[in-house]
């Protein structure tokens, strides 16, 4: 079958895209040059975690004034409300063959207001949803569960495709850092890697390029984008956790809750967590990343020890917001 090549996004968008993810990447800089934490690679979660430790720092304030000394003169229109859509051709699947690639559209927009049981006013993403439960066999009301959990959302509820993490490189409505966004475009396979590879994005090697990078980086903001990466992700980390012997046992609500353990902690840690636990020190980073220094230690204090408290806050996170039932209503044809 001939390939069918995705559409390329309007060059207004890309500039957008690619300006936003620059202008993250910057703010980044600045933050840890302006406190003395600069990282080297990936090491954005130690980092993080060691700067909440500090306590009295307040991060999001420092942020919040590079970027209005960055945008100042910057017209306001430079960054779109709403990024561009991507969707699937409904004959990729997963893992799918020769000349089955993602195609993008760019005039595919959630409707204003929409709404549908369960999804609300993010209904507009219900067809990427269900496009990617059936590339990947995860159902679409966990998958909704885990965006749901991971974006952040407006007033309204509305997932924010524009998020990003002042304290990581973390964006989009998966919350992807940068290592494993890219690790997903070049994982043979996946969705992005797909795409990646139809925009020659990709090397001989099936690295990304460098001068693809910025543009690559850029498409966390995409929603939909986004909501296959989690898929594959999602079904990706599954798979990892059941060859490390988890019991995986295809419910949607266990599905749901064990791909966002390994979203959320990294496949390595879930495994962890789930048989034979995590070391104190490394449950102590976890939590204090999560909740800040002052939070972890009075935690801490009432648990008796770092692994149970964090145990039970995450327990007690993905017993709240890991809940597929609320969106089965709205999958429903």
């Amino acid at each position: 079958m001939k390939p069918v090549l995705p559409t390329a996004v309007s060059p207004q968008h890309r500039a957008n895209l690619i300006y936003a993810q620059a202008r993250a990447e910057l703010s980044n800089r600045l933050w840890q040059a302006a406190l003395g934490t600069g990282s080297s690679g990936e090491g954005e979660r130690a980092s993080a975690t060691a700067l909440r430790e500090g306590g009295d720092t307040r991060l999001d304030t420092l942020l919040a004034m590079l970027t209005e000394d960055m945008t100042r003169g910057t017209p306001k229109a430079a960054v779109p409300a709403e990024p561009p859509k991507v969707t699937v051709d409904p004959d990729a699947r997963r893992g799918g063959g020769e000349g089955q690639q993602p195609r993008a559209h760019d005039d595919i927009e959630p409707p204003a207001g929409a709404s549908s049981a369960g999804l609300g006013v993010n209904a507009g993403y219900r067809p990427a949803l269900e496009a990617a439960a059936q590339r990947t066999g995860i159902a679409a009301p966990a998958l909704a569960a885990i965006i749901n959990a991971e974006a952040a959302k407006g007033a309204d509820g509305r997932w924010l495709a524009y998020s990003r993490n002042p304290r990581s490189s973390a964006a989009g409505l998966g919350q992807f850092l940068s290592s494993t966004w890219r690790g997903e475009a070049e994982r043979p396979g996946s969705w992005l890697n797909q795409l990646a590879s139809a925009r020659g994005w990709l090397d001989g090697r099936g690295r990304v390029r460098a001068e693809a990078k910025s543009e690559l980086l850029a498409l966390r903001y995409n929603g939909e984008a986004s909501i296959h990466a989690t898929a594959d992700y999602a079904r990706a980390n599954l798979d990892a956790l059941a060859r490390a012997g988890v019991r995986i046992d295809g419910g949607a609500e266990r599905t749901a809750q064990m791909a966002y353990l390994g979203h959320h902690l990294g496949v390595g840690d879930a495994a962890k967590f789930l048989k034979e636990g995590l070391s104190a020190g490394r449950a102590q980073t976890l939590l204090t990343a999560q909740v800040g220094g002052q939070q972890a230690r009075r935690r801490i204090a009432e648990a008796g020890n770092a692994v149970t408290a964090h145990r039970q806050w995450l327990l007690a996170y993905v017993d709240r917001n890991i809940r597929p039932d609320r969106f089965t209503e709205s999958q429903r044809g």
